[in-house]
């Protein structure tokens, strides 16, 4: 996933963003949960699934969401999901979830619906879990609104709780000889918060594991082991080699744009973040959007610099900040409507109230479907 840094949102937004992440964290689930997560084999582990975003080259805001689903121990791509999304929310690291999460559990969703008994009882996420700066990164954010076991593998160490990445830590790489030598990676508070694990023997380059939900760590690593052909797991590096291969059948080998163009789609991302802050709802009520789904629903899209295209009225003007503009009422930017319980039941397939589990009916919709996604509506690989 490649991600640029983007200007600081205001601190109402990452107050709202910080609660929401509260909120869910305290459905987290770090401890096995299925029975073939306890067998030194994985016996009865049939389907290992991945995701991924790759960007078009030179534009931040388009990118392809991947899912896919590889039978277990053959890893055989057994189904895929691609689709050119609009992201609208800047990334800030430690928020990464309020970008790219809610098209990944949309991607999930379309699998329950059309393939349910091709669902994934794992899924591997390019990303951190509770190696966070808040215990919360976005393979838990995924894992806990689509209530299955999420492991967050990434290939830099975020440096957080103490962490770092200086000569200690490096030497501890170099004593990485073989292929499955780990070490902890224990932050400054005493917490174990990942592990450092060499996947490959070819690779010089550990990764960094951690749980995302419904896993412990050594059932996380020992899977991540397993799973590994190369550096990655096969389950991300296949998501991962079928989206940027989705970007090139669809786009072609875009040119890269120009200044003006670079320019242009700058201008538009900042105003759309600035009108889409006027559909969030900030406190009170039986719940509120977060920012990336207020961009969604609004059908705010951030300007595409493959094209010189100008809108009149969005184009000319950027609105000022005022939190008096934000609403203080529950409000669905689709509809109009209040925003109501049930969401993530929805999102899992399930009747309303059927799962104990479910998110409180005031945590944000962040997770679901957005607009103007297009690409494949997921197919059976045979």
């Amino acid at each position: 996933m490649a991600r640029e840094a983007a200007e600081k949102p205001p601190e109402e937004i990452l107050s709202l963003w910080k609660r929401e992440q509260a909120q869910l964290k305290a459905l987290l689930v770090e401890q096995d949960t299925e029975a073939w997560q306890r067998d030194p084999a994985f016996s009865g582990l049939q389907r290992v699934g991945g995701v991924d975003l790759s960007f078009v080259k030179g534009d931040s805001a388009s990118a392809c969401a991947s899912l896919v689903v590889l039978s277990y121990p053959e890893l055989e791509v057994v189904y895929e999901d691609c689709s050119m999304v609009n992201l609208t929310a800047p990334y800030m690291s430690g928020f990464l979830a309020f970008r790219e999460v809610p098209f990944l559990v949309d991607a999930v969703q379309r699998l329950r619906e059309k393939e349910p008994h091709m669902v994934p009882q794992v899924l591997f996420v390019d990303g951190n879990g509770v190696l966070h700066h808040r215990g919360f990164g976005v393979a838990c954010h995924l894992g806990v609104l689509t209530d299955l076991p999420c492991i967050g593998v990434a290939k830099k160490l975020l440096q957080v709780d103490g962490l770092e990445n200086n000569a200690q830590h490096k030497e501890k790489i170099r004593l990485l000889q073989a292929e499955g030598d780990t070490f902890p990676l224990i932050g400054g508070s005493g917490t174990v918060l990942g592990m450092a694990l060499k996947s490959h023997s070819h690779s010089s380059k550990p990764l960094y594991v951690s749980v995302g939900h419904r896993i412990t760590l050594e059932s996380a690593v020992r899977l991540t082991r397993s799973c590994c052909r190369f550096r990655s797991p096969e389950p991300v590096r296949q998501a991962d080699i079928r989206s940027r291969d989705y970007i090139r059948r669809t786009l072609g080998s875009p040119r890269p744009p120009t200044p003006e163009q670079e320019r242009r789609s700058r201008s538009w991302a900042g105003k759309i973040w600035w009108e889409s802050l006027a559909r969030m709802v900030t406190a009170g009520g039986d719940g509120y959007l977060s920012l990336a789904t207020a961009c969604h629903e609004t059908g705010a899209v951030a300007h595409c610099p493959r094209s010189t295209q100008t809108r009149p009225g969005i184009d000319e003007r950027a609105p000022e900040w005022s939190p008096s503009a934000l609403p203080t009422a529950p409000f669905s930017a689709q509809s109009g409507a209040v925003v109501g319980p049930a969401k993530l039941a929805q999102a899992r397939g399930l009747a309303p109230g059927a799962h104990t589990g479910s998110v409180p009916s005031h945590i944000s919709s962040s997770f679901q479907a957005p607009r103007g996604a297009r690409g494949t509506a997921g197919r059976l690989c045979v």
